[in-house]
């Protein structure tokens, strides 16, 4: 399925209008009736408001997973957001280890990489 028969698709189910959408995005009902064709692909800060108005992620929207949203626990979430943490206070805080060794500061680079990489290809 398109963008574009996504953001339809959702918008129909709120019962919304284009002219609704189109004001809670501050764009124009001529713009997003483009989108919702497929003759004009949403910028990246629209992409992100339609997401969050319809509770949806974005590799939803654009057609990348079949699955609306992508839900982790409190605990595993937690976790992903400290992922954020520089290495050095990654290392310190969770002391990360593989076969009994302490990750590197390079490897922990390549072990966030490879989170993210998951994240992306998982549906």
């Amino acid at each position: 399925m398109s963008y574009g028969n996504r953001i339809a698709e959702l918008r129909e189910e709120r019962g919304w209008t284009q002219e609704y959408l189109a004001a809670l995005l501050k764009i124009t009902r001529a713009a997003l009736s483009h989108y919702e064709k497929n003759r004009r692909k949403p910028d990246f800060e629209t992409l992100t408001q339609l997401a969050d108005l319809f509770q949806v992620s974005t590799d939803y929207l654009i057609g990348r997973t079949a699955i609306p949203t992508n839900t982790l626990d409190n605990e595993v979430q937690q976790f992903a957001d400290d992922l954020e943490l520089s290495d050095a206070d990654l290392l310190d805080k969770y002391s990360l280890m593989v076969d009994g060794r302490k990750l590197t500061a390079e490897e922990t680079k390549r072990f966030i990489a490879f989170v993210r990489a998951e994240r992306m290809m998982s549906p």
